[in-house]
């Protein structure tokens, strides 16, 4: 009698080695933009955009916020800080001029 084969999950997967270097990665502390994307560049070898997207991806992992919930949480916080001033700002670019 065979096992039977379960499917593995995305949200039981372990986090990969790239995955590990980014959380550790956003977890220094950065004081200018600027260096961070010239870092993540040296670092990863891709632009800042693609690394944001692979960032947030990772911080919706369950696997991450099992990795490091502060760190997670954090980020998740300024993201979503983030969000909230973006459609701040575009809902009172909208309005009318007095």
């Amino acid at each position: 009698m065979s096992a039977e084969r379960v499917p593995h999950r995305p949200d039981d997967a372990p986090l990969d080695d790239r995955q590990l270097r980014v959380l550790a990665f956003e977890a220094r502390a950065w004081q200018q933009p600027a260096s961070k994307a010239e870092a993540i560049r040296d670092e990863f070898g891709i632009s800042a955009a693609r690394y944001y997207r692979i960032l947030g991806e990772l911080i919706d992992s369950p696997a991450a916020l099992r990795h490091d919930p502060m760190l997670v949480k954090r980020l998740q916080r300024l993201r979503s800080a983030r969000r909230a001033a973006r459609s701040q700002r575009s809902l009172s670019l909208g309005r009318p001029l007095d």
